[in-house]
């Protein structure tokens, strides 16, 4: 398989100008993801886990390294097109789901479409689909405040798959969901990251969402171990 994100010696520090100390996030970190796989990130809070995630994504930049997505060194881009990069290769779920609220759950998918302009019938008819795939087909157009926190997650994964991006980097997507809702989204999430072939990167505390995974890293006092 080739390799999709590479990271290379990736160190991630942030100076507290109230104690003058300098506080060692990330060290020396290398990783190289390949496509079609599904890793998982676990760690104590406050490990750098979603720090990792950002970096990788292209959200936060390292304080020292490079991160090449198919060979693109992401560094090298300028602010607005790393953003168009995101956009075209990237989705990204998060624990908090971001919904825009006044948007009902259909324009809160296409909405990175109309970024990418797709054309908006073809948009429409594809978040339809993506909504019914995660079991909201009757729900297209309710807006966040009318869904359950589960069915809001749903959408947003949904959001994230809208550009068919190679990638979804997914920081603790399951967080705030009960068990139940959990398991209805990663039933759902993980058989359609297979049939797609897409790459998946998934920051979690839950042991057993890591074991579903193809590979499991632990952050561990900066450092990333297999």
């Amino acid at each position: 398989m080739s390799v999709i994100l590479k990271a290379e010696n990736i160190s991630k520090t942030y100076e507290s100008k109230e104690h003058g100390q300098t506080l060692h996030v990330l060290s020396n970190i290398n990783l190289e993801i390949h496509k079609g796989e599904s890793i998982a990130i676990v760690g104590a809070s406050g490990s750098g886990k979603s720090t990792l995630l950002h970096i990788l994504g292209g959200l936060d930049t390292p304080t020292t390294g490079t991160i090449l997505f198919n060979g693109t060194k992401i560094s090298s881009l300028n602010k607005d097109e790393l953003a168009t990069f995101r956009n075209r290769n990237m989705g990204f779920v998060f624990q908090f789901h971001h919904l825009l609220p006044e948007f009902s759950a259909i324009e809160n998918v296409f909405m990175p479409g109309l970024i990418a302009k797709t054309p908006f019938n073809e948009l429409k008819d594809k978040a339809a689909e993506l909504l019914n795939q995660f079991g909201l087909g009757g729900r297209l157009n309710h807006r966040p405040s009318e869904l359950s926190g589960g069915e809001q997650q749903r959408v947003a994964v949904a959001r994230a798959l809208i550009n068919d991006p190679e990638i979804i980097l997914a920081d603790e997507p399951t967080g705030n969901l009960d068990e139940n809702s959990t398991g209805n989204l990663l039933n759902i999430l993980f058989p359609l990251v297979e049939s797609r072939n897409l790459t998946l990167v998934l920051v979690t505390h839950d042991m057993q969402i890591a074991s579903t995974c193809t590979k499991t890293y632990k952050l561990e006092r900066g450092s990333l171990v297999n």
